[in-house]
């Protein structure tokens, strides 16, 4: 199963793909419009992990054009953010997301809440 990680800081783009890379195919890109580039060159992962705060297209982007592509629709999706106040959180799940998780996490929830995510799928 593939997971892209979808995060502009590399240090933890490449934890939690290290991490998650022991059960799972990870790649990472560093903004959500290079994210839709690589979906749209039919590279289709099980399961998306993104931030909210990225150059170029930001996470709440990235979710409102993968939800309306008709394409991408069905790809789970994983907010991982440090902006851990009730409205953003519901904002995402309205926009689509299957879940958010506050950034500083521990490595092991976010597998267990990938692996729900993907057996549900």
């Amino acid at each position: 199963m593939k997971i892209l990680v979808v995060d502009d800081k590399q240090s933890l783009s490449d934890m939690v793909a290290q991490f998650l890379g022991q059960s799972f195919s990870v790649e990472t890109q560093k903004n959500g419009f290079d994210a839709l580039e690589r979906l749209q060159e039919g590279n289709i992962p099980d399961l998306i992990i993104t931030d909210l705060e990225m150059p170029v297209m930001d996470g709440f982007e990235l979710i409102t054009q993968l939800k309306q592509s008709g394409f991408f629709t069905d790809i789970p999706i994983i907010v991982l953010s440090c902006r851990d106040n009730s409205s953003d959180r519901i904002k995402c799940l309205k926009l689509g997301a299957d879940d958010y998780m506050v950034k500083p996490f521990n490595p092991e929830e976010l597998l267990i809440r990938v692996e729900k995510l993907l057996v549900r799928n």
